[in-house]
């Protein structure tokens, strides 16, 4: 049986499967789907939990079906967890996880699996664990999604949150679940009256740190280039990831160059910046940037954020830091960085 992540809770209410399996490639969520099993079979009275690695360098199969052969200790049935990592149990994982289901085991089998591509979607193990039990496949929240996603999660947290505030909660944590759930967390202490605003969404995300990229990248579009290496190198002192800063600036160097190309092909910017989601309270920034760039600095940027990604991933021998103050001020300086660099 195929089930989607949000279709879980409700599926368990019944009591857990005999076996599940877990695939994907969004660690939260498969981590929400894992918890929750784990919780049912518990109820079920699985006391017990015994966990197998399946490694790259492991074929150890023959301890999922001695494991299920086995009395346990504490419980008549027990919780056997199976990490797969690759996706890919091989010839040999195959027929274990086969000779598995032939038992009809009184335990609970819960594989938390990598992605599992089509190829192997089609083969016995798979379609044996579709028919005994769940089968889940965790897909990446999209960006057209995520709002969607976000006021699930608020409307459960008891928020009720106004459209504008999804809107720019969405676009701060874009591309990070684990943002998105810490910060759902922090707004039920902050909202007043369990309703989320704007200026509370603002609030925040100001608090997450004395320094934030988000504060940044305002910065640099706000053309503040001496304030905005201040505010690096206090992310820099405070121990922050440069991919985390990294993928801020990114972010808005893409929207500058998708609305250079918009109104060059004869789209007026105010459609372009509604076309592309920018928030209201945030289009005098980004309509100020423009006006400091055109097509060569903004390949410039697109050159130098790859360089940045370059030296963050180790394919050079860069300073990180070092390139993503040189991504800040042709941001916030335009065709002027050059001359203006020393003064910042």
């Amino acid at each position: 049986m195929q089930l989607r992540p949000e279709q879980l809770a409700q599926h368990l209410k019944q009591g857990p499967a005999a076996c599940y399996l877990l695939s994907g490639e969004e660690p939260l969520l498969i981590q929400e789907c894992a918890d929750a099993i784990r919780a049912a079979s518990r109820a079920a009275g699985c006391l017990e939990r015994e966990v197998i690695d399946i490694g790259a360098n492991s074929n150890d199969w023959q301890q999922l079906t001695q494991s299920a052969g086995a009395l346990s200790l504490f419980a008549d049935r027990k919780l056997i967890e199976l990490r797969l990592p690759s996706g890919k149990p091989g010839t040999e994982g195959s027929k274990a996880l086969q000779e598995y289901l032939a038992l009809n085991s009184d335990d609970i089998l819960l594989i938390v699996a990598g992605k599992i591509d089509k190829q192997s979607q089609r083969s016995k193990w798979y379609t044996g664990l579709d028919n005994a039990g769940v089968v889940i496949q965790v897909w990446p929240v999209r960006a057209s999604e995520l709002p969607r996603w976000l006021a699930q999660r608020m409307s459960a947290a008891g928020l009720q949150v106004q459209p504008e505030a999804l809107s720019l909660l969405a676009e701060r944590v874009e591309g990070n679940l684990l943002a998105a759930v810490q910060e759902v967390e922090k707004l039920k202490l902050l909202a007043e009256n369990n309703t989320v605003t704007v200026d509370t969404i603002i609030a925040s995300v100001a608090d997450n740190a004395r320094f934030n990229s988000f504060g940044l990248a305002d910065t640099a579009m706000d053309g503040d280039a001496r304030n905005a290496i201040r505010t690096l190198r206090g992310l820099q002192a405070e121990a922050s990831a440069p991919p985390v800063v990294l993928w801020t600036l990114a972010r808005d160097v893409k929207l500058l160059i998708q609305l250079h190309e918009d109104t060059q092909a004869g789209i007026s910017l105010n459609q372009a910046l509604t076309q592309r989601g920018v928030w209201r309270n945030r289009a005098g920034l980004v309509q100020k940037a423009l006006t400091r760039h055109d097509s060569v600095s903004l390949a410039k940027l697109q050159q130098l954020t790859v360089q940045v990604d370059g030296a963050v991933k180790g394919f050079s021998k860069d300073d990180p830091w070092v390139l993503l103050e040189q991504l800040l001020l042709l941001i916030a300086l335009g065709g002027h960085s050059k001359t203006r660099r020393r003064s910042a």
